[in-house]
């Protein structure tokens, strides 16, 4: 037999492949797709074959070590999205494959694994619902697609309760009857568990679900399910994009405009893009729904490069909640004390309650009060490690930073000035929690915030006490603003609707926009109607006047102006490049001489900074960001690897690029 090679791809943060010998001796032939045991310096490494070749590349390739795998743990398909991965998210090949396996196989494991039993979900089956007119409209163009194996992107912008799942479901079954299988994303299991009921009840057995808080164990069971053809469907999160079907015939991007699509750590891919990439590779539809769909997604579906269809009434027509504005302004001057509730939305609780029905209260901050201050000099408590105030917890009587879980005792004298009248200012769940309680003594009320929800079960627990109206007011952070449908929700607060505006971050007006839309249609979705009071000192900023009046265009229009102005995204892509060490001038001497670096090697981008991260120190290290702009990433990722491959930091310094990142903190 003539000599052969492989190109393995490595775990390692680098820009290239090695090539080893193949000796013939190995327990299962090498293919590509298989991992391999290579000699890697003085130890032995895990790789992947992602390429054979006939002719030596460099003098004298070390010989493998063994073939691991029987058969190959990845198809050919997902070599190369793995590949576009490597030139788009700047990272290296074997980082974006082991981004698409279990733990248990990047640890060279094998299938011989205990069996773990999960909490079983138990669900009635389910039959599909007599679509409406616009329903029915989507499905034929998307069964169209599926029958015909043609790739178009679906941006399906349905408002609140318009029927987008059963458009999904229905889809679904459609590919499932061609012998094909699909692929659902959502943004958190955990916060989004009636989606999976719901597909469960439609589907039973062919469903497999993936979680955060699966042991991993059970993620590789799942995923051998999904290998074997044994499940045809996958609902989960953005790792569930890298399901291993041969098959797919539709792929489903629910909540499509969510930042949890967008990984944080290597490989910091955005699940959606890359499902479309998959899709496009497959030839299949893929459907991006959302009643408040992301700029980048609805700029494109105006230009014709996604179909947009849309869905502008809610099922059985129900009607959208009524929304009122309440200008928290006026309501400080008229009133003595400092309440965080409204006396508008006080008295629409008591009648809520009083007629035995339920409500959501939303606010995007956890604890009790955001800060402490002295009032006398104007000292905030601050995290010794970042730089963000400490956030006072009434129940455990302990300032806590919500970055690095640092904890103080709190203090009554001033570190600066030594007054004795520090205040707490602010509020979070805890203190809108406590109020609610005063308010309404008899009123059974449950926070929903990542204090509370620590347990694995925690979440479904309280929303099937709710479920039961054993609870009958949930007080929030963004956990309540997906996918909850209870009918007798017919009151939703949301506090400090502005709380987001004041953030330095060009999406803040787009969180703002979505979250008061998210959380408001989760109101009257039953037969009693709903309404949704939103406290702002801003009353009169596009983002909240447009989700007050659930105008999605209105708010469009008006954002892509500003993000035109600016030249932000849709209009160029973003890589933030973040540098971060323990010693402050360590680490602006290593970014400006990279900034120095990059502006002779890159003509084709403009590059802003270099400059403190808006999120100055976090969990002890000082950060800086250099913000890349440009409209050809592919050929700026290209040029920044060839200027990292020569660039030598600091011990101590770290470096980061992000592609497309959700935020320039």
């Amino acid at each position: 037999m003539p000599q052969k090679y492989v190109e393995v791809a490595t775990g390692l943060p680098v820009d290239r492949t090695f090539q080893y010998a193949v000796t013939g001796k190995e327990t299962y032939p090498p293919t590509i797709g298989k991992r391999v045991l290579i000699p890697f310096r003085s130890m032995t490494r895990i790789g992947y074959i992602v390429k054979i070749e006939d002719e030596a590349v460099c003098e004298d390739p070390k010989p493998l070590v063994d073939v691991i795998d029987q058969s190959p743990v990845f198809g050919e398909d997902m070599i190369n999205l793995a590949e576009w991965m490597k030139n788009y998210y700047y990272c290296s090949w074997g980082e974006a494959l082991e981004a698409m396996i279990p733990g248990i196989l990047k640890r060279g494991k094998s299938a011989s694994v205990q069996r773990v039993v999960e909490p079983e979900i138990k669900v009635e089956p389910t039959e599909p619902f007599e679509p409406n007119k616009e329903q029915q409209e989507v499905l034929n163009e998307v069964n169209k697609c599926i029958d015909v194996s043609e790739h178009k992107v679906f941006l399906l912008h349905g408002i609140t309760g318009s029927g987008k799942t059963e458009i999904y479901l229905q889809a679904m079954a459609t590919a499932l009857a061609k012998g094909k299988s699909g692929i659902v994303l959502v943004p958190e299991i955990s916060l989004t568990p009636q989606t999976v009921e719901r597909f469960m009840s439609r589907f039973g057995d062919k469903i497999a679900v993936f979680h955060s808080k699966m042991l991993d164990s059970a993620k590789f069971l799942e995923w051998t399910r999904i290998k074997e053809g044994k499940a045809k469907i996958v609902v989960g999160p953005r790792s569930a994009i890298f399901s291993p079907f041969e098959d797919l015939g539709l792929i489903v991007v629910d909540e499509e405009h969510e930042p949890s699509y967008k990984q944080d750590d290597v490989p910091r891919y955005h699940a959606r893009e890359v499902a479309i990439k998959r899709a496009r590779d497959k030839g299949i539809p893929v459907i991006l729904g959302s009643a408040t769909p992301s700029l980048e997604s609805f700029h494109r579906a105006m230009k014709g490069e996604y179909r947009l269809v849309e869905l502008t009434q809610r099922t059985e027509e129900k009607e959208l909640p009524n929304v009122k504005l309440v200008d928290m302004r006026m309501e400080f001057e008229t009133r003595t004390g400092r309440d965080v509730i409204s006396r508008v939305m006080a008295e629409a609780l008591k009648r809520d309650i009083r007629k035995k029905q339920q409500a959501l209260i939303f606010l995007n901050r956890r604890g009790f009060s955001t800060f402490t201050s002295c009032p006398k000099c104007g000292y905030i408590m601050k995290c010794k490690k970042c730089d963000s105030p400490l956030v006072f917890h009434k129940e455990k009587e302990q300032l806590i930073c919500h970055y690095c879980n640092f904890r103080a005792e709190p203090v009554e004298v001033c570190p600066a000035c030594k007054g004795e009248s520090l205040k707490y200012g602010g509020a979070g769940t805890q203190k809108v929690a406590t109020e609610i309680k005063k308010i309404l003594p008899e009123a059974r009320v449950a926070r929903m915030d990542s204090d509370t929800m620590t347990k694995r079960a925690s979440h479904s627990k309280i929303l099937g006490e709710f479920k039961n109206h054993e609870i009958d007011i949930i007080v929030g952070t963004q956990m309540i603003a997906k996918g909850l449908d209870f009918p007798k929700v017919t009151l939703v607060g949301v506090i400090a609707a502005d709380a987001n505006l004041n953030l330095p971050d060009f999406r803040s007006g787009e969180r703002t926009f979505n979250l008061i839309t998210q959380v408001g249609g989760r109101a009257g979705r039953g037969d009693l109607g709903g309404e949704v009071f939103v406290q702002t000192y801003t009353p009169e900023h596009y983002a909240i006047a447009s989700a007050v009046k659930h105008n999605y265009h209105k708010f469009y229009d008006q954002e892509i102006e500003s993000r035109r102005d600016l030249e932000f995204p849709p209009f160029v892509n973003l890589i933030k490049i973040t540098m971060r060490g323990r010693k402050e001038e360590k680490v602006e001497k290593n970014i400006q001489k990279l900034y120095d670096k990059l502006s002779g090697r890159m003509p084709e981008t403009k590059l802003l900074g270099p400059a403190p991260s808006p999120l100055y120190k976090l969990k002890g290290y000082y950060r800086w960001n250099i913000i890349v702009k440009t409209k050809d990433v592919v050929e700026t990722v290209k040029n920044l690897h060839a200027a990292m491959n020569g660039f030598r930091k600091d011990g101590g310094v770290f470096l980061a690029v992000d592609v497309d990142p959700m935020s320039l903190g």
